[in-house]
């Protein structure tokens, strides 16, 4: 609940400041994108942030996107995932989306590796930004501009009623081979419609309430391996890959909870190789 109110302030900060100040920025500079001004403000104050000149933090984004509701995003690091040392939050940030923090993922050194790839919505040519936070405190950002319009307004892609019906259904799945001691690949598929608020059923000219996932948890053995506070910016049918490390065999678990309180949990028996 204290990260959720954290977010949730973070939020409202933004919104105040009005998304029609931040114009749309040109690619050039992404120092001097308004609403990264206000973000960074709001999440980190003062402090420094390093831009990455190497391949220690890579955000993978499409230049154009093929379709702005769904555009793949992968964060990968390559700083060290220890006890002693090791990445304790990414930030997504899309500066001209309605909602720019789109996603806050937190981990310990049981995911093994700080990556995170999932698809999201942007309404309008932006940069997007991976912000590595470490344990030590230092901040590092990648970032990438990507050229895509009318993503949060998209009409869903599958009927309402159908996407009702499965609302909540979760699948994981655990990529290659399973070692134990090793980072392991593993997938979180969960059937929700993420609805954005912003898109009007052309029957009713109503628009569609806006529910989304706002939490997931995900442990292993018990465990907290990683956990994320998300926002509408995820796209329909949230999907999240990330790493986790088993010690033996044990329960791969998630815990998702949406915009209305909803929960559901799903697990996964995991034996590593011996």
């Amino acid at each position: 609940m204290h990260r959720f109110i954290k977010f949730i302030a973070a939020l409202t900060v933004l919104s105040m400041a009005g998304i029609a100040e931040a114009a749309v920025p040109t690619g050039d500079n992404p120092d001097t994108s308004p609403m990264w001004l206000k973000v960074r403000a709001s999440l980190f104050d003062e402090r420094p942030i390093i831009k990455i000149s190497d391949d220690s933090l890579v955000l993978d984004a499409p230049k154009r996107a093929e379709d702005a509701a769904v555009v793949p995003i992968a964060i990968k690091s390559r700083l060290p995932q220890t006890a002693a040392s090791y990445v304790t939050k990414l930030y997504l940030v899309i500066d001209n989306n309605p909602s720019p923090i789109s996603a806050i993922f937190t981990f310990t050194p049981r995911s093994g590796k700080a990556d995170i790839e999932t698809r999201v919505r942007i309404d309008d040519y932006t940069f997007v930004r991976a912000i590595a936070e470490t344990n030590d405190g230092k901040l590092l950002m990648a970032t990438r501009f990507v050229k895509a319009s009318g993503g949060c307004s998209a009409p869903p892609g599958k009927d309402p009623a159908a996407a009702l019906a499965n609302l909540g259904k979760m699948k994981f799945r655990v990529d290659g081979d399973v070692v134990a001691k090793q980072p392991v690949l593993a997938q979180l598929m969960i059937s929700h419609p993420n609805d954005s608020g912003m898109v009007m059923d052309q029957l009713t000219r109503q628009y569609t309430p806006r529910r989304f996932v706002r939490t997931v948890d995900i442990s292993y053995a018990g465990k907290p391996v990683m956990s994320a506070d998300l926002d509408f910016s995820i796209s329909e049918n949230p999907n999240l890959r990330f790493y986790f490390v088993p010690d033996g065999s044990g329960t791969l678990a998630a815990d998702v909870v949406d915009s209305d309180n909803t929960e559901w949990k799903s697990s996964l028996p995991v034996s590593p190789a011996t």
